[in-house]
């Protein structure tokens, strides 16, 4: 596993995701903050048992039980090879990390770009708009994506812009291709922003999604498994095939947070299912 991490800062080009990672001909797995109450090792384990083959990471998960080590851009390799024997051991890519934050400095962002060439990743999620210039300079020196996450909109914060897929557009139209959205379709909801129509301002430039159908639209609204509520998921999946989007899907399931297994199991079958049509 050492050889792995030593070829891996040999090499600044991200892998795109091999096929043998996809189900449906989409690389979709759990956002491992699905699991914050479990260790990381046992999101790992969760996501192979719902038939997951790829999982997103978050900063600041405990390694395992055995650990109080932490998975961030700041742990050892030490760490970082328990975390890829275990990936291997139960058959699961690390595809992304975020949302984390990343400083409009460059040696400490990167940090995080090292973190995620280490690991082999594809993209990285942030929020982090005013970091654009720092950003768009190690994505073209890493080959690593990047993508703006969009939480729900905050009536009482106008400061807060990344709600908007038309500002995340207007941030992200003259940067650098690798550059985009990280599209959070649940929050879209809970922000009354139909996802199919968000998407289709942002064609070419979603890089990554947190897919979530949810029960309705607005505040108060929960996930549900794919198909069942109101975000037309087969609609955003026919809309991302014709779009020829190459990135991860990562089911964020905010909801019974100890019992979601079988729900997000629901997800991973009902994109077996689409994809056999």
């Amino acid at each position: 596993m050492a050889a792995i991490i030593a070829a891996a800062n040999t090499n600044v080009t991200a892998a795109e995701i091999p096929e043998q990672f996809k189900t449906g001909g989409f690389a979709i797995g759990w956002q491992a903050y699905s699991f914050n109450r479990y260790t990381a090792f046992e999101a790992i384990e969760k996501t192979a048992e719902a038939g997951g083959k790829v999982i997103e990471f978050y900063p600041g998960q405990r390694l395992s039980n055995d650990s109080d080590a932490r998975v961030d851009h700041n742990t050892s390799d030490e760490v970082i090879l328990k975390l890829m024997e275990q990936l291997d051991k139960f058959g699961v890519k690390a595809v992304n990390y975020g949302v984390v934050g990343i400083p409009n400095n460059e040696e400490a962002a990167r940090k995080i770009f090292e973190f995620a060439k280490k690991m082999n990743m594809y993209a990285i999620t942030t929020e982090s708009v005013n970091a654009i210039d720092t950003i768009e300079k190690l994505v073209k020196e890493y080959d690593i994506r990047v993508g703006f996450h969009n939480h729900p909109r905050r009536p009482n914060d106008p400061s807060y812009k990344v709600w908007d897929p038309n500002y995340i557009l207007s941030v992200v139209k003259d940067r650098d291709e690798r550059i985009g959205a990280a599209a959070d379709t649940g929050h879209w909801v809970r922000s009354q922003i139909k996802p199919i129509e968000a998407m289709k301002l942002l064609e070419g430039r979603i890089i990554s999604l947190h897919m979530k159908d949810l029960n309705k639209f607005g505040d108060g609204a929960h996930d549900v498994p794919y198909g069942t509520g109101v975000s037309d998921i087969p609609a955003v999946l026919k809309l991302l095939q014709k779009q020829g989007f190459e990135g991860n899907i990562s089911i964020e399931y905010e909801y019974d947070w100890e019992g979601s297994v079988p729900e997000i199991a629901q997800c991973i079958g009902f994109i077996r299912g689409f994809g056999a049509k």
